[in-house]
């Protein structure tokens, strides 16, 4: 049975095991000082005077917001591909870390997760090593329906393609993902659309980038700029309006993926806007950096797509404060500084993406704090939109009774300066862009599923102690 007492004392032979007092809890409806109370891995009392109710353990908040933990909608770890970068365990450690109690985990491994024997495998494997609750993507591209249905059987929390290429070397790793060809991808939106399921899409027009490499090679051009040159703005709108296009006559749950620039937020606005069903997502190293941090990082700022100018930042920001832009998640990206290295001299040999879970829910406090947003805007941009959008609300990603408790203690008056001795990612020493940044604010405790997974600096969770989450297909929603 659950409790939620305002004022009452009825309940005072309430039991629970842990009871977390004085805190300022980040409520859908508003901030409240509050108790709150867990019992069997949820929340099982909100009230404004725990007195009389006993707790196993009782942690004083000590006046300091009492927030949801965020769920990364977009996260790579890549296991078991490429243990040197980083595997379930490490990267989940530094989600703990990083405040974030539920990542969604990308297909990309080896081989590619596109089949539901591929797809078990992994959850084992994620299950058996993950400290944080987890979602597995699965890729539909091989165009196989009966193994998209074994996916969803196993419980897929969404799809993902990419409308490009598979890296050169790499075609294992994205085999079933990659659907650079326009009937290939429609085909695959349609079988997508028969499970209900969301679909995440890299959109960047694979022709015009392809284009663009080869005019930069033929000039002699392998530095770190020519990158971002390769992958114009127009590049991603062009992809964004064939992908909306083609999605008008098929109806699936359409996500877009790591949305970077004001260009292609016009576009995406002008679709929504004649009635688009789509989401979208940005990132916080579009929201917080430039391409001017190329010059000062070199190969550790490559991201697809790329860095962008200030102007895009604020249109970025704007579609956050507007509700066209649903939710800021991370891409985590993990790579060894030997990959970012070698290829120093020829930015076309660098692999793409960048670390970031844990700077993810600082990055964006920070910016609450100062007034940017409001922090239940920020609350909603990195958990309860993403819980709502991909069907695992209400059980997660919010602070309600009945919810699971995964909840941050996070200290306002605090800083967090990023350095690596404090980073838990085994990709730490990539973790260049972030490097020496002060943030407002501090996580102190994340709790995940009732438990203390990390507090004041430390790890203190069990390995395999996240659950694996997977969707109320009933509950996949664009009311967010």
């Amino acid at each position: 049975m659950l409790y939620s007492p305002a004022n009452t004392r009825k309940e005072a032979d309430l039991r629970l095991d842990t009871l977390i007092t004085n805190a300022q809890v980040v409520l859908e409806s508003g901030i409240n000082r509050l108790d709150l109370g867990i019992r069997d891995g949820r929340i099982a009392l909100l009230c404004s005077d725990s007195t009389g109710i006993y707790a196993d353990q009782t942690i004083d908040a000590g006046g300091k917001l009492l927030l949801p933990g965020a769920i990364d909608i977009h996260f790579h770890c890549r296991a078991p591909a490429y243990p040197q970068r980083g595997d379930f365990a490490t990267e989940t450690r530094a989600a703990a870390a990083g405040g974030v109690t539920t990542i969604f985990e990308m297909p990309i491994s080896k081989p590619c997760c596109a089949t539901g024997e591929i797809f078990r495998m992994r959850k084992a494997l994620a299950q058996r090593d993950s400290y944080v609750n987890f979602g597995l993507y699965g890729a539909p591209g091989l165009l196989d329906r009966e193994e998209i249905a074994a996916m969803v059987d196993e419980g897929a929390i969404a799809f993902k393609i990419f409308m490009t290429s598979a890296p050169k070397g790499r075609d294992d790793e994205f085999e079933g993902l990659c659907l650079p060809d326009v009937p290939q991808l429609l085909q695959a939106l349609q079988l997508v659309a028969e499970t209900g399921l969301v679909c995440a899409v890299h959109a960047e027009n694979n022709q015009l980038l392809e284009w663009h490499t080869a005019q930069l090679i033929a000039d002699g051009r392998n530095d770190v700029p020519a990158h971002g040159e390769s992958r114009p703005p127009h590049v991603e709108a062009l992809a964004i309006a064939t992908l909306l296009t083609l999605n008008e006559s098929i109806g699936a749950q359409l996500h877009i993926a790591h949305l970077s620039c004001a260009e292609a937020l016009d576009v995406f606005r002008r679709f929504k806007a004649t009635g688009s069903t789509a989401s979208a997502e940005t990132c916080p190293h579009y929201l917080l950096f430039t391409e001017d941090d190329l010059a000062r990082v070199g190969p550790y700022a490559k991201i697809n797509p790329p860095l962008r100018k200030s102007a895009d930042q604020e249109a970025l920001w704007g579609g956050l404060r507007d509700g066209a832009l649903m939710a800021i998640t991370t891409d985590h990206s993990p790579f060894t500084v030997a990959e970012k290295e070698s290829a120093r001299e020829d930015i076309w040999a660098t692999p793409p993406g960048a670390p970031g879970v844990e700077e993810l829910l600082p990055g964006v406090m920070h910016e609450a704090l100062n007034g940017r947003i409001s922090i239940n805007k920020a609350v909603e941009l990195v958990a309860t939109n993403g819980a709502k959008r991909f069907g695992v609300y209400p059980e997660r990603g919010h602070i309600a009774v009945g919810a699971f408790a995964d909840l941050v203690i996070y200290d306002p008056q605090a800083q967090t300066t990023i350095h690596r001795d404090m980073l838990f990612s085994q990709a730490r020493d990539c973790d260049k862009l972030y490097a020496g940044m002060t943030f407002r604010g501090r996580v102190a405790r994340t709790i995940v599923n009732g438990k203390t997974v990390y507090v004041d600096g430390q790890v203190v969770g069990e390995q395999g102690g996240g659950q694996f989450v997977r969707p109320d297909m009933a509950r996949v929603s664009q009311d967010f």
